[in-house]
Formats: structure tokens, sequence, C-alpha cells
């Protein structure tokens, strides 16, 4: 795994297509009878991105405090944002936008120092091969939606072969034209991992481009976990990424505003990384190429929380396992300061069990005040509890993080007593 990506921490996800012209959901509402495939299709016709300026996505990624961005170059629409070769459907020859867009926001990130990331669907339900074969163990009964499976005995093994050669295609020209250092597959679920030579895919991205990271899409051959619109209760154990929009849509979607509020962003993020793994916040620009500003507006407070908590956030590992603290931590790469992060008005005290550790000093992140500690109990090899009294105004309004100076590498008691 490439070191960029497990301190990456945060990633912006942007789902921008022919779908936010009329603000609708990105390829599903013509898969699911929302609207007629021609209908959805004549969005071709309006989207211009008039207004995009790449580097003020960039400049706003950048405070947000993100580390990485990852752009939908194929949804499941199959309307790429580059010129492709491999097919005549693409923004650059089928919208008044009439260019490639994905040059402009690779070099926009790279200019800011970011890590380049595309979206790229398995699937394409416009491609007039892709619905030719079953899914492995698929029901004969079951006739399945006409955009993803053929009718029973309509199969064409050939036909299928030919939609492979273009999906390579494809990818073949995302890492040659923009050497991404993330490629963010989706919609594997139609097929099986052999209908789609899925370790033969693999091997093609390793050998044209070791350095780019996949993600876990790739059924069994990618680099990391990702789960999806809420955090794990258990955390994977390797490398992983929660991707999560920031109301309830990935696409622009005008009449969905349950945005989330930077609160809840920050708590999300909070237990993402103390669980190890990356936020890949979702916002959906509109056609012309701007972010809603209610969307950007919580980048960027979510960027000014980030900011005043950097050490608890950057060059950190997962923290503590669950039962050692009722909270979301952090633990510096030398394991030696603890980071807790309180949500809520502590009862009194915040408690920390099961730390063998003298902590040397407790302070508050951002404003630097000292927090008093004491221990509590302890029989022997027991630690007994440490004592944390945070007061009503050492508390930030979005979440407070605690640093714990420890006189050592963490050391966890994770024994039972007697029996």
């Amino acid at each position: 795994m490439q070191p960029w990506f497990t301190d990456g921490k945060l990633g912006i996800f942007l789902h921008w297509g022919i779908y936010s012209v009329d603000g609708v959901a990105e390829s599903w509402s013509f898969f699911n009878g929302q609207v007629p495939y021609d209908t959805y299709m004549a969005q071709l016709d309006g989207f211009e991105a008039q207004k995009w300026d790449p580097d003020a996505w960039a400049d706003l990624f950048v405070e947000a405090g993100a580390a990485y961005a990852v752009l939908t170059a194929k949804h499941h629409d199959g309307v790429a944002l580059w010129d492709t070769q491999a097919a005549d459907l693409s923004v650059v020859k089928r919208t008044p936008a009439a260019r490639d867009l994905i040059t402009p926001y690779v070099d926009a990130l790279r200019r800011r120092g970011l890590k380049v990331g595309l979206y790229y669907s398995h699937l394409d339900w416009s491609h007039p091969d892709y619905a030719t074969v079953r899914p492995d163990g698929q029901d004969p009964d079951d006739r399945g939606n006409p955009y993803s499976m053929p009718a029973v005995g309509e199969e064409s093994p050939e036909r299928w072969d030919a939609f492979l050669a273009f999906h390579r295609a494809q990818v073949r020209e995302l890492l040659g034209l923009f050497q991404p250092d993330l490629l963010w597959f989706d919609g594997e679920w139609e097929r099986s991992p052999e209908q789609w030579r899925m370790a033969e895919l693999a091997a093609l991205i390793k050998e044209l481009s070791p350095h780019t990271v996949v993600n876990g899409r790739l059924t069994g051959h990618g680099d990391y976990a990702t789960p999806e619109q809420g955090v794990p209760v258990e955390p994977p154990k390797g490398p992983w990424e929660l991707c999560l929009t920031v109301n309830d849509s990935w696409g622009y979607q005008p009449q969905d505003d349950h945005h989330k509020s930077p609160r809840q962003l920050v708590r999300v993020f909070a237990e993402t990384v103390g669980g190890g793994g990356n936020l890949l916040l979702a916002v959906g620009p509109k056609a012309d190429g701007t972010i809603p500003p209610e969307q950007a507006e919580r980048l960027e407070a979510l960027g000014e929380w980030i900011a005043g908590h950097r050490p608890a956030v950057r060059d950190t590992v997962r923290g503590l396992p669950h039962g050692h603290f009722y909270g979301p931590s952090t633990l510096s790469a030398d394991r030696r300061t603890l980071y807790l992060f309180l949500f809520d008005r502590p009862n009194e005290y915040v408690v920390l069990r099961g730390v063998r550790n003298t902590v040397r000093s407790a302070r508050v992140l951002g404003s630097g005040t000292d927090v008093r500690h004491e221990r509590v109990g302890g029989l022997g090899e027991v630690p007994g509890w440490e004592y944390l009294y945070v007061d009503d105004d050492q508390l930030d309004p979005l979440c407070t993080v605690v640093a714990l100076e420890l006189d050592g590498e963490l050391d966890l008691y994770r024994e039972h007593t007697r029996d």
C-alpha cells in the first residue's frame, strides 16, 4: 500500500456528469425506471460546464484538509468525461462542454500537491455489448433488468468478449493518459469475478501503473476495503475507506437539502480515522461545474476543525480497541501520544482504562490548556482508571480532542483478572 493513502485521512468524492443537468440520480434514475432512458440521455444537450474552475476545486479541497480527490471519469451510464477513443459516448463528442474534463482536473490537483483519483464503472448500461451474458448462477426464471442482462436464450459470449475489450481499452486510456494515483472501481456486482476476469485486470494495472492504488471493488484483487454510507462498528483489519455523501445524494440533486451538519461530519471523520480508515466525502457539482455553496461550506468547516487538530489526524494510526475509552482515538506514529475525541460534555470526568502507561501530561488540542487527571484504583498488574477532568470552557463546539503524553509506547492491559 502506498504511504500517501494510509496517511491520507480525507478525500473528496465528486459525482459529476450529465445527470447534474436535471438533478436526477446518476444512472440509477433510468435503470430503476424513474425517468425514461431517452429523457436521461437528453441531458447530454444541456451539459456545458461553463463555470467550471478546476483550480477553485483544488483550492477548496486543500482548505478542507483533503489529501486526494476522486472524480467519476465514467459512471454506470457510460458517459466518459475524457476524450475516449474506445467509444463515442463522451462529454467531448456529445455535449456542449465539448472538451476533456479529466486533464484539467488532474493538472489542478497536482499543482496543489493532491493525489489524483479516478472513478470508473465496470458495468456500462449504455454499451450495446454489456447486457449480453447473465451472472454466473443466475436463476433462469429471473428476467432481470434489460440494461444489465439479456433474456434467457439471448446470451452472447462473443459480444461479452467485445465488451471486455472495450472495458480494457478504457482502463488503458485512464492509466496511460492520466497516471492516476488511485483507480476507484465500482459496478462489479452484476457479474462474477471470473466473468470480469478480475485477476487479469489486476495484473494489467500492476503492469502499466504499479504505483496506482486500487480500491476493493476488484473482488479480491484490490488494495483496501470500501464500506459505504456508514462507519463500520468493527473496522476492517487492513486499509479501508468510508465513502459518505454530504447530504443523501451522490450527485447534484437540488431538492435534497438533508445536508449533514459540520458537527456530524466531524464525528464521522473522527470515528473513521480512529478506526484506521480514510473518509471519502462526496459532493455533487452542478452542471455548470460549481460546487453548491451549502456543500462547500461544510468542506470548509471540516477543514477548519482539522487544521486546529492536525496532530490528532496527520501521522497517526488507529487508536484504542473498544472498551478502553468510550469514543474514537488515534495514536501518534511513535505510539507515545494518545488522542481522545470527545463528542459530548463529560459528566464530571472522562475515563480511560486498561492503559499501563503513566500519563505525563494531558492537554486540549487547539487551546493548549491543561487537563487535570488522576489515576484511580488498580491492583498489581491491573492499571486501574485514568480520570480526566475536562471543564466546560475547554470544550470545542464540534469535537474536543485531548492529547495524552505517555511515558513510553502505548502499553495496554487486555487480560482478565481472577477467574
